[in-house]
């Protein structure tokens, strides 16, 4: 009896740890990221940044953009709620709006070198310039996440590979141009505002990787500096 018992236990105890497995596994997606009805820490500054009325007050209205900003940009969880990822995207896509057309205005990257393609991991831009005068950009970039970091200093470009897939990674890499090591410029098909970031390679869109692929060649320079945030 004592078995039979021990065995009902054990019975009701798998039971309740399939049960739920079973409704995860059936759970669509929507039911899997519902919208938070919770407001966010940077609930003002989310709502200002798209144009929602600044009240510090979650509606479903201010989820439904919230969450179609963080679906665009890979941003998860994707519940709407307007946390530190969330806000620190924005906050960069800010910081680089405001740079406009003068993107060494510091004269952090060297202009005395001719062209030279310039990467400021601080504001997560890139630019071709052609000693003070600006060829092409600045465009956002998506560099080395935290572990992966895209080196700094001055580098030159040493290969190009138009239609290169990666040896570690699998996966393709539009328009390579490599300046250092396995580091290189090159197009995803991803947000250049995909957090955490890439294996150290500067991303780039499919537009400007393509710029790139026109503007440079074998033997120019490449100038990296700052630090990405988090990293």
């Amino acid at each position: 009896m004592g078995d039979l018992r021990r065995r009902g236990v054990v019975a009701l105890g798998v039971t309740a740890l399939v049960a739920p497995l079973i409704l995860a596994i059936g759970a669509t997606p929507a039911q899997a990221a519902s919208c938070t009805t919770s407001a966010g820490p940077y609930q003002k500054k989310v709502e200002k940044f798209l144009g929602r009325p600044v009240d510090g007050k979650q509606s479903a209205a201010d989820c439904k953009a919230i969450r179609a900003f963080q679906t665009k940009h890979g941003i998860r969880p994707n519940i709407g709620y307007a946390g530190p990822v969330t806000w620190g995207v924005m906050n960069l896509m800010n910081k680089q709006k405001a740079v406009g057309k003068n993107p060494n205005k510091a004269g952090k990257c060297p202009t005395n070198k001719g062209r030279i393609a310039c990467v400021d991991l601080t504001l997560q831009l890139s630019w071709i310039q052609d000693g003070k005068k600006l060829v092409y950009g600045p465009v956002p970039v998506r560099t080395g996440r935290n572990g992966y970091e895209t080196r700094t200093g001055l580098k030159k470009v040493y290969w190009r590979n138009k239609n290169h897939v990666s040896t570690i990674y699998d996966v393709p890499m539009p328009y390579s141009q490599f300046f250092d090591g396995g580091q290189a410029f090159h197009s995803v098909g991803v947000s250049m505002w995909n957090p955490p970031g890439s294996h150290g390679c500067v991303n780039m869109t499919s537009t400007a990787a393509k710029k790139y692929w026109s503007l440079l060649k074998k033997g120019d320079d490449v100038y990296v500096y700052g630090r990405k945030p988090g990293t």
